[in-house]
């Protein structure tokens, strides 16, 4: 197509990082955005070595689906980064896929990278350290990817994201695993990361 470089309409359409709401809004509400988003990996057209697409398994948090996030991510973790000749699916370009890879591995990302919001993937470690902040995911296997709950300090927490202030804090947000998808865990509307635009 005339005037797309290094992508298709496909991956493009969903690089509205900075008002997913309204991008969500444009296609028609929740459940046509989420039916949307599950065509473009069952149907393949997903790309992770394109950059402008790895935001993409992770707006399944808008719509209280974190879950799908999770199984998406951690197949991406699997797949898209092999020790291999040809390993990646891409360049590393500025380090973003190396950057995608350790953040996702930590159990987060930041779809819009100049918003305070980090959403919450699937953590792969046991046990991780930013600076202050504490990372535990507790039963983490290669099977048990999903979290079942979550704890921020000992509360309970059931936001989809963290955010940038507790990331520089010394807090510690403490999940449980296993390997059945937790559909009510993050998926109520309160859950879902807040609306940029407003």
């Amino acid at each position: 197509m005339k005037f797309i470089t290094e992508g298709t309409v496909a991956h493009y359409t969903w690089y509205v990082p900075h008002d997913v709401y309204g991008l969500m809004q444009v296609m028609g509400g929740k459940k046509i955005f989420a039916d949307r988003l599950d065509r473009m990996f069952s149907d393949s057209l997903y790309w992770h070595g394109n950059e402008p697409c790895q935001q993409i398994p992770y707006l399944y948090a808008y719509v209280g689906q974190p879950w799908k996030t999770q199984q998406r991510v951690k197949a991406i973790l699997d797949n898209e980064y092999l020790d291999v000749p040809g390993g990646l699916s891409g360049n590393d370009d500025a380090g973003q896929m190396s950057a995608w890879y350790v953040l996702s591995a930590l159990g987060f990302y930041p779809v819009c990278p100049v918003s305070p919001y980090y959403i919450i993937g699937t953590p792969t470690f046991d046990e991780a350290h930013i600076g202050r902040f504490t990372i535990k995911a507790h039963h983490v296997s290669h099977e048990n990817i999903y979290i079942q709950s979550a704890t921020y300090n000992g509360q309970p927490y059931t936001h989809n994201y963290i955010t940038y202030e507790m990331l520089k804090g010394d807090g510690v947000l403490e999940f449980q695993m296993g390997s059945k998808p937790n559909t009510e865990w993050g998926s109520k509307t309160e859950d879902c990361p807040p609306d940029l635009m407003k």
